[in-house]
């Protein structure tokens, strides 16, 4: 199994693999148990292990890398983050660029070869995101550069514009923020939508206050508002405003509509209620960000 190649076609297997778990799953996340390993052509291959970056025995490259879960409010053991150019970094095994699983990861760099990042969004549970691809090193900061896309590649090499960076870095917060953001949010607010109080967690979003579209649209709990699928669809089109003091407001033209039930009870019904928000100020939602959003609503219904 040491030529790039047959890595490959076991790459292949075991992203097929985990897209069938992934169906099974009502949510998409997939549990420790779940990930340990597969069979290919008869044979047990090691998927993830307790190190965060797992190199199988007779594989030259690495099968998955993993960002363990951390509790809001701690700090994880390594700090992975995004860099200037939008791009994921991942720590080093240790320092030393020659520990064996250090160099499994360049080999992937090298040759090309996809891999899979299980990221943890709660004890136990994480969100596969594949592939997922070295492409680039820095040994000063003891850590590579990942993408979730082959064409990017070339893009490090090459002098980016202000577009491509933020598409980038969007493509990046939608892969890996974005799972961590939406298990932080709904567990700041009990798994319960903020306006209806609706429970059923498979149709409850994490929503952003300021659109993660934008460049200040950080996936933080603050930054957050858990909603059922249709408040959310409302929220983002303005047809649902929220004040700075946590005010439910609807759109004038859907107060003067009469379209059933759904309507009126959904929604209509909605106008002048509370928010229901976390007990911890920490967890709330923004001010700020809940009145730079509103305005947004005002501008909406001054243009009908």
């Amino acid at each position: 199994m040491a030529e790039s190649d047959a890595e490959i076609e076991v790459r292949a297997a075991l992203f097929e693999h985990l897209s069938d778990l992934r169906i099974l799953s009502p949510d998409g996340l997939l549990r420790a148990s779940e990930i340990k390993s597969f069979t290919f052509r008869g044979e047990k291959v090691v998927v993830k292990q307790q190190r965060g970056i797992n190199q199988p025995k007779g594989f030259k490259g690495a099968l998955s890398i993993t960002t363990t879960f951390t509790p809001y409010g701690q700090i994880p053991p390594y700090t992975d983050y995004e860099g200037e150019d939008g791009y994921h970094r991942y720590k080093y095994e240790g320092t030393d660029p020659l520990t064996f699983t250090n160099k499994s990861l360049r080999y992937c760099m090298e040759h090309g070869l996809p891999l899979v990042y299980f990221l943890g969004v709660r004890p136990a549970v994480y969100e596969p995101i594949y592939p997922a691809y070295i492409i680039g090193e820095d040994p000063s900061r003891h850590e590579f550069i990942v993408a979730f896309n082959p064409v990017d590649f070339v893009a490090p090499k090459s002098q980016m514009t202000d577009v491509e960076k933020k598409y980038i870095l969007q493509e990046t917060r939608r892969r890996v923020h974005q799972p961590i953001f939406r298990e932080r949010v709904l567990h700041a607010y009990s798994e319960t939508c903020a306006v209806c109080r609706f429970r059923h967690r498979e149709l409850l979003d994490a929503a952003h206050i300021i659109e993660d579209s934008n460049l200040r649209g950080d996936p933080i709990v603050e930054n957050g508002l858990a909603l059922c699928k249709m408040h959310h669809a409302a929220f983002d089109r303005n047809f649902l405003g929220i004040t700075p003091d946590y005010e439910v407001r609807i759109s004038k033209r859907l107060l003067a509509e009469s379209d059933g039930p759904m309507l009126k009870h959904g929604l209509q019904e909605m106008n002048g209620i509370k928010l229901k928000v976390p007990r911890p100020k920490e967890l709330q939602p923004s001010p700020s960000r809940l009145e730079e959003r509103f305005e947004a609503f005002r501008l909406s219904e001054a243009r009908g």
